[in-house]
């Protein structure tokens, strides 16, 4: 909801999470709330479902039933909502938008993230080498590679079966 865009922006905008997305502008949020091919959610968590973050996802009616997870964000990191989150977003993509593939992409030196979705299940496709402009950890500009990857309706299937993924 609009109401929600103050706190996506301020986790965009944070420290912590700066160097590995690239921020979006309010006018970019509003125009994915409102766009039928994206869903933009609030990650909640606790007794008293406080905002822990959000994800956006995009290709919600693609007809190639292709879908990307465009950004996952988390405030707390390391208390297992991003897992949560994630396996939440892997039961909407293929159980509900009926996807074939959900893919995502990951900065190259996000290391953490990349490792988190290894363990999800997700495959590398490849490497876009230097894609994305950013800062550099000594303040200065350079690029940055985007690591490509997916799962495919199967290997979900396969992975609920071996009791990896969310039971509904």
């Amino acid at each position: 909801m609009q109401s929600d865009l103050p706190y996506v922006l301020s986790l965009e905008q944070d420290a912590q999470n700066l160097p590995f997305i690239t921020p979006w502008d309010r006018t970019q949020h509003e125009a994915a709330i409102r766009f039928p091919d994206f869903r933009h959610f609030i990650i909640e968590a606790g007794e008293g479902l406080e905002p822990a973050g959000f994800l956006i996802l995009i290709g919600c009616r693609s007809q190639h039933q292709s879908l990307e997870l465009k950004r996952m964000v988390v405030q707390r990191k390391g208390q297992g909502y991003g897992r949560a989150a994630l396996r939440v977003a892997k039961r909407v993509a293929f159980e509900d938008l009926n996807a074939h593939r959900f893919w995502l992409d990951v900065k190259q030196r996000n290391t953490r993230a990349k490792a988190f979705y290894d363990t999800e299940g997700f495959v590398v496709e490849g490497v876009l080498r230097d894609a994305v402009r950013t800062r550099l950890h000594d303040g200065s500009m350079g690029h940055d590679s985007l690591v490509v990857l997916s799962m495919l309706r199967s290997e979900y299937a396969q992975r609920r079966t071996q009791g990896l993924e969310l039971r509904v």
